[in-house]
């Protein structure tokens, strides 16, 4: 639950201020929300399996930012995309994480349902 007020929190710092990032930062700052998001989503995922652990929310939630924008970095100095590493790795945890959260979440539909019928 923390980790989708402070998500929202952050969505609606986003529109109301108006933060200019330069176009050099932009990679940077992609990856490192994919990895927020990432670790937002893994935050929802054990909240509903009631194994949520804020210790490790917050050492995932700046670690796997750090390390996206780390190899943005080493990329940009090698002349490779390793960004793209980033991109594939997190992209496809968010969509699994999504996927666990949905089928947690008609789990908990039914259940709910099983009870008030019988």
């Amino acid at each position: 639950m923390i980790a989708l007020i402070g998500l929202l929190i952050g969505i609606a710092l986003g529109f109301v201020l108006e933060i200019r990032i330069p176009d050099v930062f932009a990679t940077y700052l992609s990856v490192a929300i994919l990895a927020a998001l990432d670790s937002v989503f893994g935050a929802v995922k054990s909240n509903l399996a009631k194994t949520f652990e804020p210790n490790i929310f917050i050492s995932g939630f700046f670690g796997n930012a750090l390390i996206a924008v780390a190899l943005t970095f080493l990329g940009d100095k090698l002349g490779i995309p390793m960004y793209l590493a980033a991109v594939l790795v997190f992209g496809g945890r968010i969509f699994n994480n999504f996927a666990v959260i949905r089928r947690l979440l008609f789990e908990k539909l039914s259940k709910r349902e099983d009870s008030d019928e019988g």
